[in-house]
């Protein structure tokens, strides 16, 4: 990496965008891309400083001057990231997007786990990927509407999950812990604010643990249900994240030995010949 970090990416960053695009005139420049002065001015600085930036000159950026620049120079997210990265040593804060659903590849991985149920959560635990083992033994998030496709509200308003449920309490503490925190982390907590008064006006239970304020990682585990069908089971589960997608967190639960899956894979075949 050169002396001058910053000031090289941004000279990159700035020479690869087009004036075109932006309504100016791409005759008569010595270089391609962007002038100093029309980066700065779209960035709301003076070209002075932004001039300086790219000369290694001023001292350190702060955090507001390199989110206008980025936004200058359309970044995006993880080159905003380097960006603040280079320039302060350290990641911006976190801005949280909402999940726009899966690509057909992630929804095929998914479906490549014959008997390990797996999905794919946002930061606010709204389910917006499942394969056909977490329908058949976790929850149908397809049984309801998209708006109600939440594990929260599976947790604390379907009968049928909390019955599945070897200690149901020590569950929803761990999912309301493991929840807080997913979504601080991305920055979503005004996002949450609506389930949260939801499900504190219709589950006590669910406000005095909210109230606990605990935090706490998925991570990996076991995780024991009571299946109407499969009877007792237990999985290995381990939470991933999709990686280019902050938004997005993927959990699979791997039957703990053979038996289970054998039972499983009859289960899945015995409900596909029923449909």
């Amino acid at each position: 990496m050169t002396d001058n970090a910053l000031g090289s990416y941004l000279r990159d960053r700035r020479t690869r965008l087009d004036p075109a695009a932006f309504g100016l005139s791409a005759g008569r420049r010595r270089t391609p891309g962007l002038r100093r002065e029309e980066v700065a001015h779209r960035a709301n600085i003076s070209a002075t400083w932004y001039t300086w930036l790219e000369q290694g000159r001023g001292g350190a950026p702060s955090a507001d001057v390199l989110d206008r620049i980025a936004r200058a120079l359309l970044l995006t997210d993880v080159e905003r990231e380097h960006l603040f990265l280079i320039g302060l040593g350290h990641p911006p804060e976190v801005r949280y997007h909402s999940s726009e659903g899966v690509t057909p590849r992630l929804q095929r991985l998914l479906d490549a786990f014959e008997v390990s149920p797996a999905l794919i959560r946002t930061a606010t635990w709204d389910v917006v990927a499942w394969n056909a083992a977490a329908a058949a033994v976790l929850f149908d998030y397809g049984s309801v509407p998209p708006e109600r496709r939440n594990i929260l509200r599976a947790i604390f308003g379907e009968s049928r999950v909390r019955e599945a449920q070897y200690d149901w309490e020590h569950v929803a503490r761990f999912v309301v812990a493991a929840f807080r925190a997913d979504a601080t982390r991305a920055g979503a907590t005004a996002e949450v604010e609506a389930l949260v008064d939801e499900l504190s006006r219709s589950s006590p239970e669910f406000l005095a643990l909210w109230r606990e304020n605990d935090v706490r990682t998925y991570g990996e585990g076991l995780k024991r249900l009571r299946h109407p069908v499969l009877g007792e089971i237990t999985f290995e589960y381990s939470a991933f994240a999709v990686d280019g997608r902050p938004d997005l967190g993927m959990v699979v639960y791997n039957p703990a030995d053979a038996a289970v899956a054998t039972r499983i894979r009859a289960h899945l075949a015995a409900s596909a010949v029923a449909a």
